[in-house]
């Protein structure tokens, strides 16, 4: 049996997420460190911590405003 390619061990940066600072969360939903910080500390926007970095994947943040958008719909 071969062993697997290097494509295979180290997938591409199209295959791994976008992590997303604090800033530019704050650039994206127009809101203030505190109020960045009130959602992740809430559970209501996940992130992830690398070291003593917090990061916010982009597909976390994309469902978040889905479900905010869902809330005010009804």
């Amino acid at each position: 049996m071969a062993p697997p390619s290097a494509a295979a061990l180290h997938p591409g940066p199209s295959l791994a997420p976008e992590l997303l600072t604090v800033p530019q969360v704050m650039d994206r939903l127009q809101l203030g460190r505190s109020a960045v910080y009130d959602l992740l500390r809430t559970g209501r926007l996940a992130s992830i911590t690398l070291g003593r970095a917090r990061r916010i994947p982009t597909h976390t943040l994309a469902d978040f405003i889905r479900t905010r958008l869902e809330q005010e719909a009804t």
